[in-house]
């Protein structure tokens, strides 16, 4: 019996569904825990692409569990959608696929209420992606929300939305037509319903290896990321047991995923942003646009400081390192060491957003390499200029690289251990 929980480490998009996919073929089980469908992920394999934004990514290995936990909140048409389209490309669903009754329902309610909560905050907005998500987890949170469960029990179901909608001072259009829209997504959802903590636990026991999928990243989490520009849900280590009800002592071991340079989507202070060529031809390269929203994201040098953070927060044992391809032919590059703040170095990561918005990164500047890489099966295969930069970042993080992506392929990944 084995547990592997896969972490992004920084602001999200780091790579973790290629990360995941790719460790999938030693899983029996793969679980998320947290999030909705705000988390957008991208695999590609055998030249054919797969988007996911809810189901796990471990689907793709026909053999593997797949567990949508408790912690998380699902949009029943996006995910009945979701589903259908993955099963429009041969992906099979039956006894793989489970759905713990008391996930929190995302309805359109709420995709309407984060539009206008958005709409309100003006230049002091978050960012979302519009998905409807922060304001599901603030009604979970305010015992008014709708779980999974309760699509089961069709009076039960029309008590709690027409509470729901009184609770936001709003006046459905349809009521009706809702409840039947629901019940049809019931219907196709109901099928995959289960207790999934249960399972989990009953599956460790028996000996099967499960891997934990988080979503977003550990610089959005609800308490230690850059707050208020965060997500609505707790990203880090332990948010895989409060979110799949699996026991704390039975993390085995727990892997983070970094790029091999920085991103970010939405507002909030991003200290090594760059705001030139350098950065634009970053975005390009590695296709830098959310899969979720389609928006460009910011770019940045690798900040390990904040890396450092995250892994000590996590309690990390390993590495993954993705898309250093994309870095290939700069002409030199930069990992962040640093803070300097008011003429003073920080000791570590700021904790407070107007702070770090401040902050000047300190440099290490290290040269680049113009070699493709993306046949690189091994360290010793990479130029010299790529392995002292992967040396670099395994220092200054103080964590060892387990594996490194250097392209978008399955196959295109270097296992260093």
């Amino acid at each position: 019996m084995s547990s592997l929980t896969v972490l992004g480490c920084m602001w999200g998009d780091e790579g973790k569904a290629k990360i995941v996919d790719f460790l999938g073929v030693d899983a029996d089980v793969v679980a998320r825990f947290q999030g909705g469908a705000n988390a957008g992920h991208t695999i590609v394999l055998n030249e054919a692409k797969y988007v996911f934004h809810t189901v796990p990514s471990g689907i793709l290995y026909p053999k593997a569990k797949c567990v949508i936990g408790a912690g998380t909140v699902i949009d029943p048409f996006g995910l009945r959608d979701e589903m259908k389209a993955l099963m429009d490309q041969g992906i099979m669903f039956d006894q793989r696929m489970f759905i713990d009754v008391r996930a929190g329902l995302v309805l359109p309610l709420h995709k309407q209420l984060d539009g206008s909560t958005e709409a309100e905050l003006g230049a002091s907005k978050i960012g979302t992606t519009g998905k409807g998500i922060g304001p599901s987890y603030a009604d979970q949170a305010a015992r008014s929300g709708l779980r999974f469960g309760d699509l089961a029990h069709p009076g039960w179901l029309k008590q709690r939305l027409e509470s729901l909608y009184a609770y936001h001072d709003l006046e459905p259009k349809d009521l009706q037509n809702d409840l039947d829209e629901l019940a049809a997504a019931w219907e196709f959802l109901k099928p995959f319903s289960a207790q999934a903590d249960a399972l989990l636990r009953e599956w460790y026991l028996a000996g099967e290896a499960i891997l934990f999928e988080g979503a977003q990243g550990t610089l959005l989490d609800l308490t230690y990321g850059t707050y208020p520009y965060v997500t609505s849900s707790h990203t880090i280590t332990g948010a895989a047991s409060t979110g799949t009800g699996f026991p704390p002592r039975w993390l085995d071991r727990i892997l983070g995923v970094y790029k091999a340079y920085a991103t970010r989507v939405g507002e909030g202070p991003f200290p090594t942003e760059l705001f030139d060529a350098t950065g634009e031809r970053i975005r390009r390269v590695g296709n830098e646009f959310g899969a979720t929203t389609g928006r460009p994201r910011r770019i940045g040098w690798f900040d390990a400081v904040g890396a450092r953070y995250t892994a000590s927060l996590n309690g990390l044992d390993a590495m993954a390192v993705t898309l250093l391809d994309v870095l290939s032919g700069l002409p030199e590059l930069k990992i962040c060491t640093g803070y300097w703040l008011d003429g003073q170095r920080l000791p570590g990561y700021a904790p407070h957003p107007l702070d770090l918005a401040r902050v000047e990164p300190e440099y290490l500047i290290l040269p680049g390499w113009d070699q493709d890489i993306g046949q690189a099966r091994s360290l010793a295969r990479l130029p010299q200029a790529a392995k002292e930069y992967l040396e670099a970042v395994q220092d200054l993080v103080e964590i060892p690289i387990e594996l490194v992506s250097v392209g978008k392929d399955r196959s295109q990944t270097i296992v260093v251990k």
